[in-house]
Order: C-alpha cells, then sequence, then structure tokens
C-alpha cells in the first residue's frame, strides 16, 4: 500500500468530528501508535488497545522508549503478535521499511491534554507526512501550529472526541424501547480496567458461537479501532449523553439486525470524576450488566485519593440506579499471580453468586456461558443448549 501522505485532501475539522468519517478512512492503512513513557499503563489504554484489535488500521510498532525491545502482545498479555516496541518515530518508520499512512497518539491521560514534549513528536510526524489520529480531548485542528502543519504537509488530522455539532446530537427520544434485541452493558468499578477489552472479546465470542453480536463504543479507543457505532461519550455536553448512546444503539440495531448488542462502559457509576455511566445506562437500558473488576486496585488509577469500591458495592449501586441486572463479573488480573487470579474467581463468584471470569486468560466459552445463562433465548440461536 502506498502513503496516502500525497494527494489525501485536508479535512475541516468539522468534517472530521463524525465516528462515520472515521470509519470511512481506508481499512488496512499501516500505522505507528505512539505511548512513549505508558505503554501497559492505564494512560496508555489507546495504545494497549489498538495492540489487541484494530479492525481499521495495521499495527506496524508502538513507540515507547521505555520498553523498546519488547514485543507487544508478549508485553501486554504474554502472548507474542509481532508488533514491536520502538523507542523513536524514526525507528519505527526504518522498521517499516516506508513511511506508514498515519501516527495515532496512543495516550489517553485523564486530562486528555498534550505535553511539549509529545507535541514535537506528533508534529514530526505531520513533517514526515504521516496523517495523524488523535484521540485526546485537544483538538489539534484547533491548534494553529498543528494546523498550519497539516496543510503544508498536505495532509489530515482527525480530532476522534470533537462532537458533532450540537443541531446534529440526538436527546433522549424513546426509541430504544423499540429495540427488541438484548442489551447488555460492560461497566466497571473504574477506568481504564478492561471493559472495552471484554466487550471485544464477548462480541468476537458470541458471534464465533453462532449469535449475532454488534459493539456499541463509547469511547475514542473503539471509534480508533475501526467500530462502527459508537460515540466519544465523555467529549459531549451531558444533555445529549442518554441521547446519543440510545441513537448508536437505534442505528445498531436497525442496521445489523442483530441477536444482541454490547455497549461499552466508561468510567464507574460510583466514580467522582465521571457521570458517563449514568448515561450508558439511561440511553441503552440494557437488560444485563457485567462488571469488570480489579481486586488488586486499592485506589482509583487516575485518582490515588479514592478508595477502590468493591464488585459488591458497585453492583448494589448499579442495580438500585437502573432497571437492570448484573449478570456476571469479570476480574481484571493486573498485578496478580495466577493462583490469585483463580482465588479471586472462585470467591467472586461464591459471594456474589454470579458467574465470574477473566476475559483474557480464562476460555473464551465463560463469557458465552455468562450471557447464555442470562438470556437463554439466544442458546436457541445458534441451537445451543442453556449451560447448567
Amino acid at each position: 500500500m502506498t502513503s496516502l501522505a500525497s494527494g489525501t485532501p485536508f479535512l475541516h475539522a468539522s468534517e472530521q468530528s463524525d465516528p462515520a468519517a472515521l470509519f470511512a478512512l481506508p481499512t488496512g492503512s499501516t500505522a505507528v501508535v505512539y505511548c512513549e513513557g505508558q505503554f501497559g499503563e492505564q494512560d496508555g489504554k489507546t495504545a494497549n488497545g489498538l495492540v489487541r484489535h484494530s479492525e481499521k488500521y495495521d499495527i506496524l510498532s508502538v513507540i515507547d522508549s521505555l520498553h523498546a525491545g519488547v514485543d507487544a502482545g508478549k508485553f501486554l498479555d504474554g502472548t507474542a503478535n509481532g508488533i514491536p516496541v520502538l523507542a523513536s518515530l524514526a525507528e519505527s518508520i526504518s522498521h517499516a521499511g516506508r513511511l506508514p499512512d498515519y501516527l495515532i497518539c496512543g495516550l489517553a491521560p485523564a486530562d486528555g491534554l498534550l505535553s511539549n514534549e509529545q507535541r514535537v513528536v506528533l508534529l514530526d510526524g505531520i513533517a514526515r507526512g504521516m496523517h495523524i489520529i488523535n484521540g485526546l480531548h485537544e483538538f489539534l485542528n484547533d491548534d494553529a501550529e498543528f494546523a498550519a502543519a497539516a496543510v503544508i504537509a498536505g495532509v489530515t488530522i482527525t480530532d476522534v472526541r470533537r462532537p458533532k455539532a450540537k443541531r446534529d446530537l440526538h436527546l433522549f427520544s424513546g426509541r430504544i424501547f423499540d429495540v427488541t434485541c438484548p442489551r447488555i452493558a460492560i461497566l466497571g468499578t473504574d477506568g481504564a480496567i478492561g471493559k472495552r477489552t471484554t466487550a471485544t472479546l464477548l462480541v468476537q465470542a458470541l458471534n464465533a458461537r453462532g449469535i449475532k453480536a454488534v459493539m456499541v463504543g463509547t469511547g475514542q479507543t473503539t471509534l480508533i479501532q475501526g467500530g462502527k457505532y459508537g460515540v466519544a461519550l465523555d467529549a459531549l455536553v451531558p444533555q445529549f449523553c442518554s441521547g446519543e448512546v440510545e441513537h448508536q444503539v437505534v442505528a445498531a440495531f436497525e442496521g445489523e439486525s442483530p441477536d444482541v448488542i454490547v455497549v461499552e462502559g466508561q468510567g464507574a457509576l460510583s466514580h467522582p470524576a465521571y457521570i458517563t455511566s449514568a448515561h450508558i445506562l439511561r440511553g441503552s437500558r440494557p437488560a444485563g450488566v457485567i462488571v469488570q473488576h480489579a481486586p488488586k486496585r486499592k485506589v482509583l488509577g487516575d485518582f490515588p485519593m479514592v478508595p477502590m469500591p468493591t464488585a459488591a458495592s458497585e453492583i448494589a449501586l448499579i442495580e438500585a440506579f437502573a432497571d437492570t441486572r448484573v449478570i456476571g463479573v469479570t476480574i481484571n488480573h493486573e498485578e496478580m499471580t495466577e493462583d490469585e487470579l483463580n482465588i479471586a474467581i472462585s470467591e467472586h463468584h461464591s459471594q456474589l453468586g454470579l458467574p465470574a471470569t477473566d476475559p483474557l486468560t480464562c476460555p473464551s466459552s465463560d463469557l458465552v456461558d455468562m450471557v447464555l445463562t442470562a438470556f437463554p433465548a439466544l442458546a436457541a440461536v445458534a441451537g445451543m443448549t442453556v449451560p447448567e
């Protein structure tokens, strides 16, 4: 594939704010992910997600000098995937053997802003002729230096989190009541805890078993990965949040005729800094919720002054807040030995009376069985029996 750096028209900022426009970018474009100092960490969750799954881009390498020399998949999940972590943009271009099409900002700090050092790397990518994918709250099309550099280089900057014009946003309408298939929301006890990964793995596992599942994303990483339905929820005026979630779920239902819709969660309902989980519950009105929890976390990831909730307390809050039920718990195994993970899964199952699993290390059938137990009618779709 030749680079898109030449001959590609510069998009106005407002044209790049629509997730549909991002989805329309050429599939299979090559990309390097910039994640200096944060790969494998909570603030590197966009890079982490792209290494694990990308429908949109062929990820060639990750830039992080702190972890240079490792295989990205081996570093994250213990299984090599052939994506190297390299020390610099120059090394990534040299490794690719030609200029990659895109430079993706894989950082996701809580404030959503770029440091001066990070700006230099992204501007270098533009100067070399690479298009930029930016998932931060800081819109680079509004930055005079970035906008001018992009025009001079003839490349595009896509600000993934930029919302549509308010006239094009949706208030809650009640159309969600016309969606007849089950919706399952993947919520959690903290941010950057694995909700998107679990949602992706669940959708893949259900489809592999003959149950048509579609994912609705609610964050910038899912959109960058190539999610067809979704919205960067934390960038919207709150008035439109539940309506935009509803709109995307309805679009997925009408566009795909799925058996089940899986909705990605954001933050946590109990989280003091984020209210997005509330809008997800209100807008998608899920029939079931899966709660993702990291037992080893003692405090919230980006807010160490706040202790972590328990899975039990989060479940109670979710079921009190919304007309739904929690159907299972998924465990994030960070900082856990294999024995500790097995104990955590067993304890959460016995104490909560709910199925529990680790989506990354346990069989995918555990996730499917979790859903089929809660929604036995789905088993008939694929000619399966409901697990006992």
